[in-house]
């Protein structure tokens, strides 16, 4: 199953694709799958700390393995009855862009590639992503850049997806289904 979870900042999606992972991850016990959280922000300031760290408390009890993948999802090898969350397209997007270890190019390929590696190799793969299709500003080639990318992404991703999900004010709106 794959699932592609959108929203805007403070919509409610991380605490729907944790709720989603935890539910799928116990839906196929004879799987013996872990749950992991695969975390792409990196710790850049006082916001990113306190973001991780509310992040984290949300999902302490859940029980979550945590793997730090700021860049190369590709390299997370995954084993057949795992459930994965991707935390988040966004970041990962960014890290990719602009960290030093990021590739610089060829970003949303990369990236696509390394969504339909993790695909195949597990059970589960739940990916969070912003909505960036409502904005409509006028912004710097950097930034319109990374907002392409993303789009790329997400939309390639969607088409991959079982099902697609937005969280609006903690709602999820079902965009597909895996009917």
């Amino acid at each position: 199953m794959v699932l592609l979870i959108i929203g805007g900042s403070g919509s409610g999606k991380s605490a729907y694709a944790e709720q989603r992972a935890v539910e799928l991850g116990k839906s196929s016990p004879d799987s013996g799958g872990a749950l992991y959280y695969l975390a792409t922000m990196e710790v850049r300031d006082q916001e990113s700390r306190r973001r991780i760290s509310r992040h984290r408390n949300m999902r302490k009890d859940k029980k979550f393995h945590t793997i730090e993948c700021q860049t190369h999802l590709e390299e997370i090898s995954p084993n057949p009855g795992d459930t994965l969350l991707l935390e988040c397209i966004s970041n990962l997007t960014a890290n990719e862009m602009y960290s030093p270890n990021g590739r610089k190019t060829n970003i949303a390929e990369q990236i696509l590639a390394g969504i339909q590696k993790l695909a195949k190799e597990s059970k589960n793969l739940i990916i969070v992503g912003n909505n960036v299709f409502e904005d409509g500003g006028n912004y710097d080639t950097s930034t319109q850049e990374y907002i392409s990318q993303m789009a790329k992404i997400q939309n390639e991703t969607a088409k991959l997806a079982d099902e697609v999900v937005e969280v609006v004010c903690g709602i999820p709106l079902f965009v597909k289904t895996a009917d």
